[in-house]
């Protein structure tokens, strides 16, 4: 009889998220332990259970997700988590704190559906634009993009915070095209040449409005990823799913949705594969390609 699949949700909030509860009882896991206010430190005694209650060959069956709304918290605790790990002792473990790398994930996989980049070269003529590029998802659409060979222009309030990101996904992807702009010209010049338009900022604000819209001719797709009223990109519905409008595809954040709880519960479900996955931003892509 095989050991029953358990999962671990640690939490850097009071109360864990009830979303990444219901996805994986919804992806099959048999007992799922919830843990909130989880801190790097707390998370120790918490893998140690986890590796140390069954023997080698039933440690595939237990897991470990890390979440929460504090994304830089959640890093720490899956770094943790890592460190802890004793070579062959250890279970696998997924990250996705606030649905950032699923999101972000599912942008990327839905616009090189229209933009292909089966090659660097072929990549490398499309120009993206990522409005809100320094926030959790945009960083990390950003570095998906820029992985694929795209040339790709961060924007932010601050040009300095947006440089910063750009050196990051650079020290990852040292052969990233890589621009950080503010709002000013150099953002307007951004809009007019790009292909790819991604609003990935904060809930009910809009980083591009009609008549940025009007002037970005040869955006050939446009992804809002905002759910709240107002829309990021003005004139997209929530529930845009490659809809022809201008001339142009467009998603909403429920339209790119369906691609997101998809990786999601695949994700969950390669989880008990091995007691080996370690699936951040990357190998969530490489997860969402595969779909």
């Amino acid at each position: 009889m095989s050991a029953a699949r358990v999962l671990l949700q640690l939490d850097c909030d009071p109360q864990p998220s009830a979303f990444d509860a219901i996805v994986a009882i919804d992806a099959g896991v048999d007992v799922l332990l919830r843990h909130g206010g989880v801190t790097p430190e707390s998370a120790v005694a918490l893998v140690h259970g986890a590796m140390f209650t069954r023997g080698e060959d039933d440690l595939a069956s237990t897991a470990i997700f890390v979440g929460g709304s504090d994304v830089r918290a959640a890093e720490a605790i899956f770094e943790k988590v890592r460190q802890t790990f004793l070579g062959p002792l250890r279970v696998s473990v997924f990250l996705d704190p606030a649905g950032a790398n699923t999101t972000a994930c599912a942008a990327a996989v839905v616009a090189t559906r229209h933009l292909p980049c089966s090659d660097r070269a072929l990549a490398g003529q499309w120009q993206a634009l990522v409005l809100g590029g320094t926030g959790p998802v945009g960083q990390r659409v950003a570095q998906l993009l820029a992985r694929t060979g795209m040339r790709v222009t961060v924007a932010s309030r601050s040009r300095v915070r947006a440089a910063e990101i750009c050196q990051r996904i650079m020290n990852q992807v040292p052969q990233a095209l890589l621009e950080p702009v503010e709002p000013g010209i150099f953002l307007e010049q951004a809009i007019a040449r790009a292909d790819l338009i991604v609003a990935a900022g904060a809930a009910g604000t809009t980083l591009l409005d009609g008549s940025a819209v009007a002037r970005a001719k040869k955006a050939q797709v446009m992804i809002d990823l905002n759910a709240v009223p107002p829309a990021g990109i003005e004139g997209i519905i929530a529930t845009d799913k490659a809809q022809q409008r201008h001339d142009r595809i467009v998603y909403g954040a429920f339209g790119v949705g369906g691609i997101k709880m998809r990786i999601h519960r695949t994700a969950i479900h390669k989880l008990f594969q091995s007691n080996k996955a370690c699936l951040d931003v990357e190998e969530l892509y490489a997860i969402g390609t595969e779909l």
